[in-house]
């Protein structure tokens, strides 16, 4: 397995920029997640990090060799396409041990690793049936069977599951990521979804219009995003975010000058005009006497929690709250954030201004 790093890298079509100089890390190990929506240029990453694309420009180096000028074949990588990409007059064995058979692996030794592969997979049953009948779920573990098969230094995989139904999806995720952790590989994972990159990936690169907006472990994402767009992207329902106006001061202490008054961490840097205050729903509190005036406008049971709608003059307010919680559309409340959990925007740049786990200081909105 190996560390891979990209360096600056580019890549145009013509006029147009699908990705633009962007710089991470995907350490030896990792289950690496690149997310973002249609369109973001997290495929044409992973395609150029494949050799499948060549870069207009910037490094890729995989085990410490820069390889940006090789072949997909020189890399020694495995790819698993979102749709299979099976050999349909072969069955499941001749599928797994092709790779081998095109390397020139005798015949016994690529037979006793395609039965340890089908083992590790689940799918010995399968090995003599024809793929053309097997489900979407055996049909993925019959690819994720052919790239493992190799050993390659590093595993990448563009949106694998996106052919499955919801709930064999959610399984197959599970699967994979365990799957991971037994062989302790270095996987790259393309997906549009954010809830399979919270759930699977170690560190996740969020893209949007080809440029890295953040990029870390889940949880820091989720709870300190680094962008607005981050905030609205992570996250079901996404997070809250309410405009003011004022000044906000850094070092010690925060002010935007005007009406309400919140609790918020310190910031670690100063803005003035247009403030944007991100909070998650299940920082949002109900609270009759709270500053905060908003009207309950939609409630959605959940179950053991309910999302309530509200509006306020500073914008639109989700609220998980528990489900006997008795809220009534209509009726006005007051809202209390958690200070330590909230970030504030710098609504013109859509840059955060915080510094995740700072204490509590005062905000006037």
């Amino acid at each position: 397995m190996a560390q891979i790093r990209i360096d600056n890298l580019r890549k145009d079509f013509g006029e147009f920029t699908a990705v633009q100089s962007s710089t991470f890390t995907i350490e030896d190990g990792e289950f690496f997640m690149l997310l973002g929506p249609s369109g973001c240029g997290k495929t044409t990453t992973l395609r150029m990090m494949a050799g499948l694309e060549l870069p207009t420009s910037g490094e890729i180096y995989i085990d410490g060799q820069e390889v940006g000028g090789r072949r997909a074949s020189q890399r020694d990588i495995a790819f698993v396409f979102q749709m299979f990409a099976l050999y349909p007059h072969m069955n499941v064995r001749a599928n797994i041990g092709y790779p081998l058979r095109s390397q020139g692996v005798s015949r016994a030794k690529t037979r006793e690793k395609v039965e340890d592969i089908a083992r590790l997979l689940g799918i010995t049953d399968l090995l003599d049936k024809p793929v053309g009948g097997l489900s979407g779920g055996d049909r993925q573990r019959v690819a994720l069977g052919r790239a493992i098969v190799r050993e390659p230094k590093a595993f990448f995989m563009d949106e694998p599951l996106g052919a499955l139904d919801a709930e064999f999806r959610e399984h197959m995720a599970e699967e994979l990521r365990a799957l991971h952790d037994r062989m302790g590989a270095t996987t790259v994972y393309v997906t549009h979804d954010q809830l399979e990159a919270m759930q699977m990936g170690d560190k996740i690169v969020v893209m949007n219009h080809g440029v890295v907006e953040q990029f870390g472990v889940p949880q820091d994402l989720y709870d300190w995003p680094a962008t607005l767009f981050v905030a609205g992207f992570l996250g079901s329902p996404p997070m809250n975010k309410l405009e003011f106006d004022g000044t906000v001061e850094q070092g010690t202490g925060a002010q935007v000058l005007g009406g309400t008054a919140f609790e918020v961490p310190v910031m670690r840097e100063g803005a003035q005009g247009r403030i944007v205050l991100g909070v998650r729903p299940e920082h949002v509190h109900l609270e009759a006497d709270a500053p905060l005036r908003a009207k309950v406008v939609a409630t959605e049971y959940l179950g053991t929690t309910q999302i309530v709608t509200l509006l306020t003059d500073h914008g639109e307010v989700k609220a998980r709250v528990p489900s006997h919680q008795r809220v009534t559309e209509g009726e006005t409340t007051g809202l209390r954030f958690d200070a330590r959990m909230i970030s504030l925007f710098d609504a013109d740049t859509s840059r955060a201004l915080r510094s995740a786990g700072n204490e509590g200081v005062l905000f006037h909105g």
